[in-house]
């Protein structure tokens, strides 16, 4: 059952990226990094199918991934690599929601990043320039950020150049849209609160938080840095609607107590989700 929700993931990601492609990116020429913008940039010059073009770069760039990397992307990613295309060719004839290239840019990059996110949920990938940005990682030393970056900000560049500067900066607004919504997507977007408590009262602040909160806590052993004097802190970790209740429990001990709150992006274990 995992197995098979892991390749829904990939098929169904798949799927709304090319919708997005389709629908937003391509009509508009909004080249937002991957071969999906060199698709669109060879549509533009050339006039090649986007599916066709995306198909020629995938299988090559996955076989070679393949054997400069190992074989550690498996079934799945060449499921994605296959799958991507075939969906954009599906899908060629659906009419463009927009034609107004903001819009397309937004809620283009929007479509590519639950797709994408929802592959990498499935622990996948729809291959392409990934792929080549591993290869170059390896065989360079730079960082594999570094080398999607550098990959991606050529095809705006290139973008840029072929239609016009005010495509490449919605194309870079693209690119920046979908990198945030595939951090919703793997994520959430709900932000658990992580509490660090200093008090001198801290037993009666523990025994508040197990019982009036239901949360469970942490006590870590520190030392400060001034007095070096060895100081008991409390660590934990509640909901959003939670965190107020906290405060009030922690202030209503000790007003003077020191409390730093961070967000946790994601949390997993008792109390919170489970993978």
């Amino acid at each position: 059952m995992q197995r098979a929700k892991e390749y829904g993931y990939v098929i169904i990601g798949a799927a709304f990226v090319a919708l997005a492609f389709n629908l937003f990116l391509l009509p508009n020429r909004v080249a937002s990094g991957g071969v999906s913008g060199i698709s669109t940039i060879l549509n533009a010059v050339l006039g090649w199918e986007p599916g066709i073009v995306q198909l020629s770069f995938n299988i090559p760039l996955f076989f070679a991934g393949v054997v400069l990397l190992g074989r550690q992307f498996g079934l799945k990613t060449l499921v994605g690599t296959v799958t991507l295309p075939l969906m954009v060719l599906w899908t060629r004839d659906i009419q463009p929601a927009t034609m107004d290239p903001l819009l397309a840019s937004l809620f283009g990059g929007i479509g590519v990043g639950i797709g994408l996110g929802l592959v990498f949920r499935g622990r996948a990938s729809t291959g392409g320039t990934d792929l080549a940005a591993q290869i170059i990682h390896k065989y360079t030393g730079l960082s594999l950020g570094t080398c999607v970056a550098i990959i991606d900000g050529l095809i705006v560049i290139s973008a840029a150049i072929v239609f016009d500067i005010e495509l490449g900066l919605y194309a870079l607004l693209s690119l920046y849209v979908t990198s945030k919504t595939i951090d919703m997507v793997q994520v959430g977007i709900g932000y658990s609160k992580t509490i660090i408590i200093i008090s001198e009262k801290e037993a009666e602040v523990r025994e508040a938080i197990l019982t009036k909160l239901d949360r469970g806590v942490t006590k870590l052993t520190a030392h400060g840095g001034y007095t070096l004097n060895e100081k008991p802190v409390l660590m934990c970790v509640v909901n959003q609607q939670e965190f107020t209740k906290l405060k009030q429990v922690v202030q209503s001990i000790d007003a003077s107590a020191f409390v730093v709150v961070m967000n946790a992006s994601e949390v997993l274990g008792e109390g919170f989700k489970r993978e």
